[in-house]
């Protein structure tokens, strides 16, 4: 198993165009999260109910998504997921059926009204991804060098 304690080093030297590129990235991120905020909002959602829905939805695989699997997603705990999901139930957002194998289990789906909320959604996302990943990509090709 790799050690992965200990960040791997590109190279000898770290110089300021690494320290540029760095720099850039994160704040295409930010602006990206900043931009994705606003939207929710527009939209009547938290920035957090908006990625449990993107989540949900987009789940590898299309399987069935828990609240455990949301949790990881989500990278927050069990609780603080039960918590996101008793409040897009409440709101009309999300359904959670038994699973018929495992009556244990409660899986996650998403409610036409969520459909439709978050599809409107996606499709400002990918425009602003479109705006921007030219410039991720001169990012990313300096790595290269």
């Amino acid at each position: 198993m790799a050690d992965t304690s200990k960040p791997q080093k590109r190279g000898a030297t770290i110089g300021p165009a690494d320290y540029q590129r760095l720099s850039e990235f994160r704040y295409l991120i930010r602006r990206f999260l900043e931009f994705s905020q606003i939207q929710a909002q527009e939209a009547g959602l938290t920035p957090r109910q908006h990625q449990a829905l993107l989540a949900i939805k987009g789940f590898p695989g299309g399987g069935p998504v828990t609240i455990g699997d949301l949790a990881e997603r989500l990278r927050i705990r069990h609780h603080s997921a039960v918590e996101l999901v008793n409040r897009l139930c409440e709101a009309g957002l999300v359904a959670r059926d038994h699973d018929e194998e495992d009556h244990r289990r409660v899986l996650l789906r998403l409610t036409e009204r969520a459909d439709d909320s978050l599809a409107n959604l996606s499709a400002a996302h990918l425009d602003e991804l479109g705006r921007i990943e030219p410039m991720l990509k001169r990012l990313l090709a300096g790595l290269d060098t």
